[in-house]
């Protein structure tokens, strides 16, 4: 596989999902960039939006298993990893699996639960695995966690800890269709539901060979420098009560590496790291004297404009 043979890949999923989800190809991208870098992606907007049709399509274009949990508060950690039960036939104790065993799994309403069951998801996320009575249990490959939430309702909810919330690579916005993208959408579901009859354009194994070659996409010291300079003005205390951690810009580089390769490139470019700085540290941040939604993306393009982009002159 070569980076256009990625980028390739990542057009037939794209142009697959656009059949169901019209007008978020930014959006699609982006999440392609997420599973390219081996991370999880928290979905972040109002019900009806097509974070559930999303997650669906995505899993059905690349012939992943799909496994949804709806979170609620009786919710127990069990549900989601799975439990021992014992065979009283033969005196054994056996592990059933939970639905965190699939390729892409939808958290879906994941504020709804209590902390216990929201933090059974950590080892999954962070470790691939699930351990249950001292024995490991290995999660599939690719694995990738897609969680929503609805940002406005906050009764009967348990917000998320910083330390959960820097778990997911990504926090995206799908965001409502302009007027002409809800007219194709409502033309395209006349007859029947589009994602039913949706086929898969991609297998897992092209996904994980992507994986291992993203890895090997080029970025140079300067560019190093360039998202070093802006976690650090994003961590300005004068501005923010919490800044982006080292893991922050860990993430950042990864995902800025996935978005070049997906556009077929094999080396980064400063628009790359622009373009994922504010789905990447958005939720990572809490700026000082700011309570309201979107506040923290307003900070994050201050901090865009503010730092001096990288030119071909300074290499």
């Amino acid at each position: 596989m070569q980076y256009q043979d990625i980028s390739t890949l990542c057009s037939r999923i794209q142009s697959n999902i656009s059949k169901v989800l019209i007008g978020k190809e930014t959006i699609v991208q982006q999440l392609l960039a997420s599973i390219l870098a081996g991370g999880h992606v928290l979905l972040e907007d109002v019900p009806g939006t097509g974070k559930t049709t999303l997650a669906k399509a995505f899993a059905k274009s690349i012939a992943g298993r799909f496994s949804r949990i709806q979170f609620t508060p009786d919710l127990l950690p069990s549900d989601v990893t799975g439990m021992t039960i014992y065979r009283q036939a033969d005196s054994s104790f056996e592990f059933i699996k939970g639905p965190v065993f699939t390729n892409i799994l939808l958290a879906d309403e994941i504020n709804r639960a209590t902390p216990r069951t929201q933090s059974a998801l950590l080892e999954a996320m962070e470790e691939r695995q699930v351990t249950e009575n001292g024995t490991r249990y290995v999660l599939s490959s690719p694995f990738l966690v897609i969680a929503t939430q609805n940002p406005v309702e906050s009764q009967g909810t348990f917000p998320l800890p910083e330390a959960q919330l820097d778990r997911f690579l990504v926090r995206l916005t799908p965001g409502y269709p302009d007027k002409q993208e809800s007219i194709r959408m409502l033309k395209s579901r006349e007859q029947a539901d589009p994602l039913s009859g949706l086929s898969s354009v991609a297998t897992l194994d092209e996904i994980l060979e992507a994986q291992q070659l993203y890895k090997t996409c080029h970025i140079s010291d300067d560019l190093l420098l360039y998202i070093v300079t802006l976690c650090e003005a994003a961590r300005n205390p004068e501005h923010v009560i919490l800044g982006p951690s080292p893991r922050a810009m860990l993430m950042l580089m990864s995902i800025a590496k996935a978005w070049a390769a997906i556009q077929g490139r094999d080396y980064v470019l400063p628009d790359d790291i622009r373009e994922m700085f504010i789905p990447v540290l958005s939720h990572r941040i809490l700026p000082k004297g700011y309570h309201e939604q979107g506040t923290e993306t307003e900070f994050l393009k201050q901090v865009l404009a503010a730092v001096p982009v990288p030119t071909e002159e300074r290499r």
